[in-house]
């Protein structure tokens, strides 16, 4: 998605937040290079929006990428997780960005429709389908191609 990111992701340490701080971390301070060094014609436009959002927080010097705070939910259950791969998986066709969630570049849905996808991810196990019914995401992507 073009404002936002979604992510399952488990700590070996169970320390979800500091994850998540590193995450951040690491993407800001990537992402920000690489238009500040690479050709990018919305690169001052860009910059602009980081160098304003300071403004409300006096946490970072220069730029601020990411929004403060995420929506973290823990997950307990094998339906709930399922359930939340799904959303993610439809939310750039809800977007009107693509009919099938693994055309999607940046999902993973395509891992799980086609083997492979832009980055590897480790598959959750087990989904919780009904099989007497065809869920959104089977209606979605049409395992038939």
């Amino acid at each position: 998605m073009s404002n936002h990111i979604h992510l399952i992701v488990q700590s070996k340490e169970g320390k979800l937040s500091d994850l998540i701080r590193d995450f951040k971390k690491f993407t800001s301070k990537n992402i920000l290079e690489a238009i500040q060094t690479e050709p990018e014609s919305r690169k001052d436009w860009m910059l602009h929006l980081f160098k304003n959002a300071i403004e409300s927080h006096s946490r970072n010097k220069n730029y601020q990428f990411w929004q403060y705070g995420n929506h973290a939910e823990e997950i307990y259950t094998l339906h709930f997780m399922w359930d939340k791969l799904n959303y993610i998986h439809l939310n750039p066709i809800r977007a009107g960005i693509v009919e099938k969630a693994q055309h999607y570049i940046y999902s993973s849905a395509s891992n799980y429709v086609n083997g492979q996808g832009l980055l590897e991810v480790e598959l959750a196990d087990n989904p919780i389908i009904d099989v007497t019914k065809k869920n959104e995401f089977w209606k979605y992507n049409n395992y038939d191609e």
